[in-house]
């Protein structure tokens, strides 16, 4: 269970569910009307405005970058309750589930490392999200194809994800759902929001979700609360102050995965079912998250907004991984053994805070009307992690059975040895501004400008992180509107960002620096239903990490995951996509991206250069309480070379290659509105039961994605 902290203690307390019958119209609403849209102009899967490519007043259409919006209507049709199964239906973002709770993520062929809630953060820690991270918080999510620089002032030209929290409502919409799936699954989410008085309104969330797997001892549970208030003392000022609490527990989680070939380069091919992870494998996952944002009208035409966020992460894991001691022999293809356990205890403690603050507003010059942002931030990122092992007992690298007969039984090591670890910590000082000009009505210039100085502290399992840079990135768009429905745009921008992986030597990367240019045109159709967007990007990066085989740590005695840079990696292509109300009742997202990579022969292989991600819903004209939906993601082959054959086979020297052709997943669903305050939803996920690999980022390891799989859901709103 959750500890609930002193502030959500505090929302409970206060009685925000007996409120939420209020009928009044507050304050709050004049003051979000007068300061921020907020972002909820959306119709079904369109969403006409968004918060992060810019924190100019700028839509989706003016935007001069592709910008994908995942919105809520979205996300309940298809039970998208956790942010990967959202990310897998972007339009650009390839979820590479490389472990069972840990996850990378690319765009363009590049890792996507710049995650924010509400328009902040930093680069993701390792470049990887862990634990399962639930939904039922935000209200949409926003992706930004290509580079970010310009809000996030570090990553990489890939994309950007912005988790956007639920705020509260004015009007009393609460709700209670229950949910039944495959594997035993059981959730129960409710959400209850409301105006407390004439100037405060307030909304909670709750949620708890447990589930078992298609993985043989694999489960997780997860909880959430969270609370947050509107406040505004005056039709001018709104204060938002908010708090999460969130846990992720898992056992039977993966660290590594399963090995895809026999030593003579025959694959596995083993169930889809079979799990790595030893019996008393356990991950837990607790992040608090605090947030208050004050935003106020100085005058009808200039704004001050200044936020703070705070997050606290805990996690503890025991960890169970298989590797080959000697991968020239690789797995006996004829007995499957040869692989030995490799157990270690993993704790990881990160503290976050974040300040930003800026003036924007608007000026009249040569008759026509130009907007302008200045703004400074401040991010701190400190985190001590510690690794243990067993090198004493035996119980720490036990030999392996073949993997078809593993139950996960092997003593419990006792992790006394090998203390190694890190403790980093991570600042960032930035300045910018940014400024949209008129050059007539309809064409816009769009400059910007980030000062960043990155500095780190600190050891890393032996190596020293420390670095101290300073980067200015640089930003340019041209929009023009065509005509009233059609916008044609163009842009470029830079970025920058030091790297913690280590090369074969344990030395660290250098950083990782990036240009993308992007031309498009975005046009509405049907009448302003819908927004079809088409984009064609070019995108060079230096230092790229790519894996580079396992190495023995000195300081740990223990195989690691070491990396090399990669020079001048290329990506340039098309991606297109359509949102929005395609017909009467007939909603719908369709995308898809086409680009050739370039440079490294290994990153080409792995990467899936074309894919293919739509959702579209039905409401029949004849039968409006049904509601019936499909979604398809698809993508072509990817590759890895894995080595070659050792001399004990007969077919020594052959190279050995894991190929995971083309795909797609194909999932239904369908409701009922029973009547006005009760819904019922079946969905069904992967109906035609592909086999797959998840990701093939890895060398040598990897593990097939979920089989056909069914979930039921009860709605109930009053």
């Amino acid at each position: 269970m959750i500890k609930l902290s002193a502030i959500t203690s505090a929302f409970l307390l206060a009685g925000i569910p007996s409120a939420f019958a209020s009928s009044l119209e507050p304050q709050t609403t004049e003051a979000i009307e007068r300061l921020e849209i907020r972002g909820e102009q959306q119709s079904g899967y369109l969403a006409s405005e968004q918060q992060s490519a810019s924190k100019l007043d700028i839509n989706v259409k003016e935007t001069p970058q592709t910008v994908t919006v995942i919105t809520q209507e979205k996300i309940r049709d298809f039970a998208l309750n956790d942010i990967n199964k959202i990310l897998e239906t972007s339009a650009t973002i390839n979820v590479e589930q490389v472990e069972t709770d840990r996850i990378y993520y690319t765009s363009r062929g590049f890792e996507v490392n710049n995650f924010q809630v509400d328009g902040l953060g930093l680069p993701l820690i390792n470049s990887n999200t862990h634990g399962r991270i639930d939904s039922a918080v935000y209200e949409r999510v926003e992706v930004v194809h290509g580079a970010n620089g310009i809000m996030t002032g570090v990553g990489s030209p890939s994309a950007t994800v912005n988790l956007v929290r639920k705020r509260p409502t004015s009007e009393s919409q609460n709700s209670i759902s229950v949910t039944l799936s495959s594997w035993s699954g059981k959730r129960i989410e409710g959400d209850f929001s409301g105006a407390l008085t004439d100037s405060l309104r307030g909304r909670l969330v709750v949620v708890n979700d447990d589930s078992e797997s298609y993985l043989d001892r694999y489960e997780n549970s997860s909880q959430v609360v969270y609370g947050v208030i509107d406040y505004a003392p005056t039709s001018n000022t709104l204060i938002t102050l908010g708090h999460s609490e969130h846990r992720s527990d898992t056992d039977g989680n993966m660290w590594g995965a399963v090995t895809l070939n026999y030593g003579d380069g025959t694959p596995t091919d083993f169930d889809r079912s079979v799990n790595i992870a030893a019996d008393w494998s356990n991950w837990t996952v607790q992040e608090s998250r605090s947030f208050i944002d004050i935003e106020s009208a100085l005058n009808d035409s200039w704004s001050l907004r200044i936020a703070y966020n705070r997050v606290r992460t805990d996690e503890d894991s025991f960890l169970f991984y298989t590797y080959l001691p000697d991968p020239s022999v690789g797995l006996d293809p004829e007995t499957g053994l040869g692989l030995i356990g490799y157990g270690s205890e993993y704790d990881l403690d990160d503290q976050q805070d974040t300040v930003d603050a800026y003036v924007s507003g608007h000026f009249e010059l040569g008759g026509l009307e130009h907007e302008v942002v200045f703004g400074a931030n401040y991010a701190r990122l400190d985190y001590i992690d510690t690794s243990l092992y067993d090198f004493h007992t035996g119980n720490g690298f036990p030999a392996m059975p073949a993997l078809e007969d593993w139950d996960g039984n092997t003593p419990f090591p006792e992790f006394t040895d090998g203390l190694a670890g890190s403790e980093i910590d991570n600042t960032q000082k930035a300045i910018y501004a940014q400024a949209r000009f008129s050059l007539s009505i309809d064409t816009k210039l769009l400059l910007g400008g980030r000062y960043n100085e990155f500095k780190t502290d600190g050891i890393g399992y032996g190596v020293d992180q420390s670095r101290d840079d300073a980067e200015f990135i640089p930003y340019f768009g041209l929009t023009h509107n065509v005509n009233d429905a059609t916008t044609v745009y163009a842009s470029y921008t830079e970025t920058f960002q030091a790297q913690n992986l280590r090369d074969r030597e344990f030395n660290r990367l250098p950083p990782l620096t990036g240009e993308t240019a992007e031309i498009g045109i975005k046009t509405e159709l049907f009448n302003g239903s819908a927004l079809l967007s088409a984009a064609y990007f070019d995108v060079t990066q230096k230092n790229l990490a790519v894996g580079d085989g396992t190495v023995t740590n000195p300081n740990t005695n223990a195989p690691e995951t070491v990396y090399r840079a990669a020079d001048g990696v290329t990506s340039n292509g098309f991606e297109v996509e359509l949102s929005g109300e395609l017909a009467p009742g007939l909603q719908g997202s369709i995308a898809a991206s086409v680009f050739e990579l370039d440079g490294d022969t290994t990153v080409e292989d792995y990467t899936p250069e074309n894919l293919f991600r739509g959702a579209l819903t039905y409401r029949p004209m004849f039968a409006e309480n049904w509601k019936f939906g499909v979604s398809y993601q698809w993508q072509d082959t990817i590759s890895r070379v894995q080595g070659t054959v050792g001399e004990s086979y007969a077919n020594a020297g052959e190279t050995i290659v894991t190929t995971q052709d083309a795909y797609g997943r194909l999932n239904l669903m369908a409701s009922y509105q029973v009547n006005e305050k009760l819904l019922v939803s079946l969905n069904a996920n992967n109906v035609t039961d592909e086999k797959y690999i998840n990701s093939l980022l890895w060398a040598t390891q990897g593990y097939y994605g979920a089989p056909r799989n069914y979930s039921a859901t009860l709605s109930y709103s009053f």
